[in-house]
This record gives C-alpha cells, sequence and structure tokens, in this order.
C-alpha cells in the first residue's frame, strides 16, 4: 500500500493593513530530511530563509495569494480561504489528506483537518509557513522601495506605530487594506 500524501497549508499576511494575503501548500516526501522546521514566527529570517531553499528543493509545494482588491472585495476570512484554496488546487500531485493551520477550513472537496497551532506541530505546515511568510516578506520589502515611509522593510504592513505614524501622515497607498478600520477611518477623513 503506498503511503498517503498529506498536504500542509498555512497562510501569512491576514493581520497586516497593506499588501496580499499569500498561502502555501506543502507536500514533504517521507525522505525530505529537513530538520528544524517549526512555525516561521518562531524563527529567525537567516534561519527561515535556509529552510525555505531546502523546502522548495525537497518538497512539492505551490504558493498563491488573494491580492489587496479581492481582500476588500470580500473580506480578509474570505480572501485567505481562497488563497489556500488557490495554493491546494495548484500542487502538482493531489494530496490524499490536508492540514490546516487554525480553526477553520476553506469550503472544497479535499479531506481536510484544521489544525489549531499546527504550524508548530506538523512539519508540512510548518513548511507551508515558512514559504508563504517568506514570499509575503520579500513583497512588502520590494513594496518599501516604492513607498519608503511606511516601513514595510521591518513591519511587513503590520500596523506598527511607525506604520501608523506614516499612514497619517501620507494617507493610503494602492496597496492598503481600504476595508481594514484604521485605513478605512483615513478615507473618511
Amino acid at each position: 500500500m503506498s503511503k498517503k500524501m498529506i498536504a500542509g497549508v498555512d497562510e501569512a499576511g491576514r493581520g497586516p493593513l497593506a499588501g496580499p494575503v499569500v498561502a502555501a501548500a506543502v507536500i514533504l516526501p517521507a525522505d525530505h530530511a529537513i530538520s528544524e522546521l517549526d512555525d516561521s514566527k518562531k524563527l529567525t529570517a537567516k534561519k527561515r530563509a535556509v529552510l525555505e531553499t531546502e523546502i522548495l528543493d525537497k518538497t512539492i509545494y505551490n504558493i498563491a495569494l488573494c491580492e489587496i482588491d479581492e481582500i476588500d472585495t470580500v473580506n480578509i476570512l474570505q480572501a485567505t480561504m481562497a488563497a489556500m484554496t488557490r495554493a491546494v488546487i495548484g500542487l502538482t500531485a493531489k494530496p490524499d489528506h490536508i492540514l490546516v493551520d487554525g480553526n477553520r477550513l476553506p469550503q472544497w472537496d479535499f479531506q481536510a483537518e484544521a489544525v489549531i497551532g499546527g504550524d508548530a506541530i506538523h512539519p508540512c505546515i510548518s513548511a507551508a509557513s515558512i514559504l508563504a511568510k517568506e514570499y509575503r516578506d520579500r513583497i512588502m520589502i520590494a513594496a518599501a522601495a516604492q513607498y519608503p515611509e511606511y516601513g514595510w522593510d521591518r513591519n511587513k504592513g503590520y500596523g506598527t506605530a511607525e506604520h501608523m505614524a506614516a499612514l497619517k501622515k501620507y494617507g493610503p497607498t494602492p496597496l492598503h487594506r481600504k476595508s481594514f478600520a484604521p485605513v478605512a477611518q483615513l478615507e473618511l477623513l
């Protein structure tokens, strides 16, 4: 009997005020030998970069996203579920089972389960967490070159004091999520 192919799914960027939400799906082969996989938030940037290279080399993966206009149209939860669905559908192999970090699943026909804290428990979810975070971080670092006053190379779009001060001073950019309260309130002024 063949070994079940299990995909781990996680996202990055649900909470920020700017940028897309990114999801990754990863199927780890049984012999992947990638050590030290963990929740991306618990790893240093240097360690995540090393692990990302290994994950990209040794796994079946797909990365998908939802852009700002879609987030503002459907809401962040639905956009996150859409990005996760796209990540799974784009895999080059069909998983037998999917483990999703969190407490909700997209509405899909895949056999799946939601695992709270799964990015610290299941290596396949940890790998997805790392890919999603690294991919989104690169997007925000590149955006910081265009909009340096917001500090996205440091805060990745989260509502830090620096970001909020810039938002009040300069207003929202096309990369800001206009449906998020701090941005929406400025739009009303």
